[in-house]
């Protein structure tokens, strides 16, 4: 997950986590950051399987990659080691922001996430606006796993949370390589 300090890259991972863990798979999140501050590029890992994880290390070559912050598209090398058959979900009105070449060679998810989380929960922030982009393109957990970590986290703002993924899981457009 590429981000930007603040839009909550690192909670997500820690949701995606833990609802995988409630569906009895095995999980691990990590933050990839170092002393950065609120709107520095982050990045957060998230490993799950069916299957005890014994690996820690920093995830090298994903099979999905999301991208919170559109404008992180031209500065970091967002799709750096993804594996063929790979998956991309970016936070985007426009999927001709994304390189043509990403669209020919991977699975492309986009949401306006942004306009989603606005009118959603009132702020642009779109880390669980982006998970159900996520969800939608990957079905790596079921929708309703998170509704538990979301209302541990948020608490009364589960609810707006839980309301802002489900509207992106229907908003989020797929598009397939050959589509390209």
């Amino acid at each position: 997950m590429h981000g930007r300090g603040g839009q909550g890259a690192v909670t997500s991972a820690e949701l995606l986590a833990s609802s995988a863990i409630n569906e009895g798979k095995y999980a691990q999140a990590m933050p990839g950051f170092g002393p950065e501050r609120r709107g520095a590029p982050v990045q957060a890992f998230v490993r799950i399987s069916p299957n005890q994880i014994r690996n820690r290390a920093e995830i090298k070559e994903p099979d999905i990659v999301m991208v919170l912050d559109p404008g992180l598209i031209s500065i970091v090398n967002f799709a750096a080691g993804l594996k063929p058959g790979g998956t991309v979900i970016v936070n985007t009105p426009d999927p001709e922001v994304i390189p043509a070449e990403i669209r020919a060679k991977y699975r492309v998810a986009y949401i306006n996430a942004n306009v989603v989380a606005h009118e959603t929960l009132g702020v642009i922030i779109v880390n669980t606006t982006m998970l159900g982009a996520l969800l939608k393109a990957t079905g790596i957990v079921d929708i309703a796993s998170l509704e538990e970590p979301l209302n541990k986290r948020f608490g009364k703002l589960a609810e707006k949370n839980y309301n802002a993924m489900k509207r992106a899981y229907q908003e989020t457009i797929i598009m397939e390589p050959a589509n390209v």
